[in-house]
């Protein structure tokens, strides 16, 4: 077996490269996978590809298996599905997700793959780290029996926290976009649909994820008194201006920020990442969820492909990456 890879690196803002890598022999505790599948975040992964994130930012956003440094030369990614082909015997030939970038194959300790249950295609477990964000946020909104709920911001995290909503008992929910063309994909995740000026008001909760200002705006408009909003939006090194005044204060708003790279206090305790993770793959069995997966592209054209993503001319929610003849078999 060769013992060289392919791997995508951002070499500065708004290019990329595929560049070799020489692959180490496994250790004992350590696994060879090869990619059969990547996904795209299109938000975080836009940023990052198009320099945009900020230098006192450069620690916390760093990715598990990240190489080189922010703004780049630097390989970036964590939505990684493939076959373990050496390894410990337990895992040897199973199909994992792994918070990996982009790349052919790659080696890692055998604790940061986790086994993708065989209800779950390969292909949809690429959504694993999405859903595990949504996962996280809602562990901190804690939703109630019979809450009013607005999602605003249907891009590929606003459409994982509704979907997960909508499978909550007695709950009224809503995922609120500005384009017409979510009401699609919004259908096919069984959530009701609005655009911003007809969105339901009155909510106990709404959950915001459309990295605009007007977006985070709207969400507070349309709480209820002492309503929270669940800020999931990440803005880079961008500016957003907010009404603090007028009813802020008089109605006891809260905007309270959620961000996946630590578990919910709410959980923290009892709870790890891998248990969450794990639970994110659990709720893929679902079909619905393919929704959320928009396009896809050849590993190969990734060079290509990245700017038309980062840009905005290639629309996307979740854009799926495919490694060769082995993932079209998968």
């Amino acid at each position: 077996m060769s013992r060289v890879a392919q791997a995508f690196w951002i070499t500065s803002p708004g290019r990329g490269e595929l560049r070799e890598v020489a692959l180490p022999v496994p250790g004992e505790d350590e696994v060879l996978v090869r990619a059969l599948w990547s996904g795209v975040s299109r938000g975080t992964e836009s940023l990052v590809f198009r320099g945009e994130v900020p230098e006192s930012q450069y620690r916390a956003m760093r990715a598990p298996f990240q190489e080189g440094e922010f703004p780049g030369p630097v390989k970036y990614g964590y939505l990684g599905v493939g076959v373990v082909e050496e390894g410990p015997a337990p895992l040897l030939g199973r199909t994992v997700f792994c918070l990996h970038p982009h790349q052919t194959r790659y080696v890692v300790p055998a604790s940061a793959v986790i086994p993708v249950p065989d209800a779950v295609p390969a292909a949809r477990a690429v959504l694993a780290g999405t859903v595990e964000t949504a996962v996280n946020a809602l562990w901190d909104a804690a939703p109630l029996l019979g809450d009013r709920i607005a999602v605003v911001g249907a891009g590929m995290v606003g459409c994982a926290v509704a979907a997960v909503l909508a499978r909550y008992p007695a709950l009224r929910v809503q995922l609120v976009d500005t384009d017409p063309a979510r009401a699609a994909t919004a259908e096919a995740l069984g959530v009701p649909f609005a655009l911003p000026g007809e969105a339901l008001d009155g909510c106990d909760l709404v959950v915001h994820a459309s990295a605009t200002g007007a977006g985070l705006t709207r969400a507070l408009e349309l709480l209820a008194p002492e309503g929270t909003v669940i800020e999931l939006s990440w803005y880079g090194d961008r500016q957003v201006s907010l009404p603090l005044g007028e009813a802020f204060h008089s109605r006891r708003l809260v905007v309270r920020s959620s961000q996946v790279g630590a578990v919910s206090p709410a959980r923290r305790a009892r709870r790890g990442f891998a248990d969450r993770l794990a639970l994110a793959l659990d709720l893929l069995a679902d079909p619905a969820f393919d929704a959320l997966i928009t396009g896809e592209s050849a590993f190969e054209d990734l060079p290509q492909v990245m700017p038309r993503l980062a840009s905005g001319a290639l629309p996307a929610l979740c854009h799926r990456i495919r490694y060769g003849d082995g993932a079209a078999r998968e």
